[in-house]
């Protein structure tokens, strides 16, 4: 068994999505790209760079569920067929493991080191999209960690009542065509894992939705940006396990349940 320690972070994700949309790293990131996600990507696009990017963010799809639930992955991983390996960052709770997914800085460096939601001063990936003439949507739920922390920026902010909320919001927007980076959050599986068990039903049921909308914002995305190079990216935060003192879903720890990660990258090139 592979030890995820030697994994890439997510913080990988910002480097990554700076060198296919040619955007200049934000201040504090001093992580690798993902160099697989790259090379496919100069092939796609004869080496030019991604005009758009749309990321799909969904709260506690961890490793965890791909091992026993494999099958629910399949429509993610046929919207978005480069699957990398990750390890999330420590503590695996939202905000911090956000702030270091859009940042590419380790928890320490951005300042979010527990669970709580400040609007972070620091460099992140959205103001290097907007140094670089991009428009950005953020579409959450309403107070969530991404809702909250990458505030007061010349931002898109659309904060809705609750995930399919958020689908309607971003289909929308996909239909304008008039932004160049959107970032989706859903939050259903990390509710429900918290209010019964990861692998309980009505979890696994939370999860198959948050599946089922990454597709259908999938389909607009291909119907509405369908002229642009685009890159689509199904990117979780961190995975979750039981805690037996309390016979319910945690997260928040150094092990694996908590901190191993798929992501899933889909590459289009524009007709």
């Amino acid at each position: 068994m592979s030890d995820y320690h030697t994994w890439p972070t997510i913080q990988a994700v910002t480097p990554t999505l700076c060198r296919l949309l040619g955007v200049s790293l934000p201040a504090l990131c001093d992580s690798r790209p993902l160099d697989t996600i790259l090379e496919n990507s100069q092939k796609a696009f004869n080496g030019l760079d991604a005009q758009k990017c749309l990321v799909f963010a969904p709260d506690a799809i961890g490793n965890h569920l791909y091992e026993l639930h494999p099958s629910l992955f399949a429509p993610v991983a046929e919207v978005a067929p480069l699957e990398v390996s990750l390890q999330s960052v420590v503590p695996p709770v939202t905000p911090t493991c956000f702030a270091s997914m859009f940042t590419g800085a380790e928890p320490a460096q951005h300042g979010i080191r527990k669970y709580d939601k400040p609007v972070l001063k620091c460099d992140t990936l959205f103001d290097a999209l907007i140094r670089a003439g991009k428009r950005v949507a953020i579409a959450a739920v309403r107070d969530c960690s991404i809702d909250r922390i990458f505030r007061d920026r010349a931002i898109d902010y659309f904060s809705e009542d609750y995930d399919p909320d958020v689908t309607r919001r971003v289909v929308s927007l996909l239909s304008k065509d008039q932004h160049s980076f959107i970032l989706v959050y859903h939050q259903e599986y990390d509710d429900q894992m918290h209010a019964t068990a990861p692998f309980d039903p009505r979890a696994i049921q939370a999860a198959r939705n948050n599946m089922s909308a990454f597709v259908d914002i999938a389909e607009a995305f291909d119907t509405y940006w369908s002229n642009h190079d685009r890159i689509i990216v199904f990117a979780p935060d961190h995975g979750a396990h039981l805690d037996p003192a309390i016979g319910k879903g945690s997260h928040g720890t150094d092990i694996r349940e908590d901190m191993e990660l798929k992501h899933f990258y889909g590459i289009r090139k524009g007709a």
